[in-house]
């Protein structure tokens, strides 16, 4: 039997390497003590045909092994490749910019910041310091227009030297992204670099409001409106004076925005031992709510449509009343917002971004990005007929008695611009 069933196997063996479809087999007896290579196969084959059959399969057994081997090595050479490749995109993703000029990798960075590099790609970095540097481009040229017209020797030597320094900071940038792409990037000595950038454009920023201001001499001092086209860390406006003990107060201002998710905080006012002692944030996907000693009050405001809007929110200590008016009609009120608690003095008032510590801790998540005008206070509770004349830009409309808007009580930084405020003109 043990012979038999090795004749039936070459057979059948045979039959598979020569590849046939159906094929039937004639099973032949051998004694176990006969030579198989003797007996005769069916249909007149001899031993001979049977060795050589045995020597064919040894050699398509012997290929099939070889080409086994051979398609191993071919996937274990291209599993290496394409692993090689996948770590060199990965390197190449990390600095979070792409070799085509294409916009960068934001995936696992949430904020664009300039001053803390442990939340921000540099390369984002860089991408809003090439939209500051636009801007300011863009405000040199108008001021070319008015050289033009003027024959000022002195506005030419000053635009001359402000183009010399925007040239400056440009290579300042391209050397960056050079450094970034060669991998020569060194991250003890960018947030020195950062800060010395921020300083150029925060001087910079002036000066062409300067210039500027020079060419309008004629402007009221309260017709100007800031403008924070960024999300980020670094731009502010900051009111020279602190607020006094308030046991009520109404804020109003203009706004301006479409910024998603959220416009950001358009004030923030922090006293010693609580950043929170009264902002007005509208974060993330949440409602525009005003928080006065870290007591929340949501409000019921629909103004991110990026039109200009006037917005008042008036409170008194007494019971914690308050009253949301937009673009001079009452849409809300509420009641026990920090009743009892006087607005504390001796703090500091941000307009576009949100405190979390002393005139700090800024997070460019919760940044205002947007346009704001005629931010006025008020330590009062302002009347429905007052708000109604500072809505419709009324020549009876009044200045506030605590901080009134007005360009010589306002300093800007990291970028935050002036510019001529428009809205009441097109109300009248």
């Amino acid at each position: 039997p043990g012979s038999l069933l090795l004749l039936l196997s070459l057979l059948w063996l045979r039959g598979r390497g020569q590849g046939f479809g159906q094929t039937r087999f004639i099973c032949t007896s051998v004694p176990l003590d006969g030579d198989m290579c003797a007996a005769t196969a069916p249909g007149g084959g001899s031993a001979e045909e049977l060795k050589s059959t045995v020597l064919q399969l040894r050699e398509t057994v012997l290929q099939q092994k070889e080409t086994i081997m051979n398609q191993k090595e071919t996937i274990r050479e291209l599993t290496a490749k394409l692993g090689r490749c996948e770590s060199q995109s990965v390197l190449e993703a990390l600095p979070g910019e792409t070799k085509g000029g294409g916009t960068g990798r934001k995936s696992g960075f949430s904020k664009n910041t300039m001053g803390d590099l442990s939340r921000a790609p540099a390369a984002e970095t860089l991408s809003q310091l090439g939209q500051t540097l636009q801007s300011l481009k863009t405000r040199l040229e108008n001021l070319e227009q008015f050289s033009r017209m003027n024959s000022s020797g002195q506005t030419n030597n000053l635009k001359d030297i402000l183009q010399n320094k925007i040239d400056d900071l440009e290579k300042q940038v391209l050397s960056r992204v050079n450094s970034l792409e060669e991998g020569k990037f060194n991250p003890k000595n960018e947030s020195e670099e950062r800060g010395k950038i921020e300083s150029t454009l925060t001087s910079l920023h002036q000066r062409i409001t300067d210039l500027e201001k020079g060419q309008k001499d004629n402007r009221p001092p309260d017709r100007f409106q800031l403008t924070f086209p960024l999300r980020t860390n670094y731009m502010y406006a900051k009111v020279k004076k602190s607020l006094p003990e308030m046991y009520a107060f109404s804020v109003c201002m203009w706004i301006k925005s479409n910024a998603s998710p959220g416009m950001g905080t358009p004030f923030s006012y922090a006293v010693p031992g609580q950043a929170n002692e009264l902002v007005l944030i509208e974060w993330g996907n949440n409602p525009m709510e005003i928080l006065i000693n870290d007591k929340v009050a949501k409000l019921p405001f629909v103004i991110n449509d990026g039109k200009w809007h006037h917005i008042c929110v008036t409170w008194t200590t007494r019971d914690g009343v308050w009253e949301a008016y937009q673009d001079g009609t009452q849409t809300g009120s509420g009641e026990n917002l920090a009743p009892y608690h006087p607005i504390k003095p001796q703090g500091v008032l941000v307009l576009g971004q949100e405190q979390d510590t002393l005139g700090g801790g800024f997070d460019a998540t919760q940044a205002f990005v947007g346009e704001l005008a005629h931010f006025n206070v008020w330590d009062r509770k302002l009347s429905p007929g007052e708000v109604y004349s500072l809505a419709t830009c009324s020549t009876r409309a009044l200045a506030g008695n605590v901080i009134a808007w007005a360009e010589a009580n306002i300093d800007i930084y990291g970028g935050a611009t002036k510019w001529t405020f428009e809205a009441c003109r097109q109300l009248n």
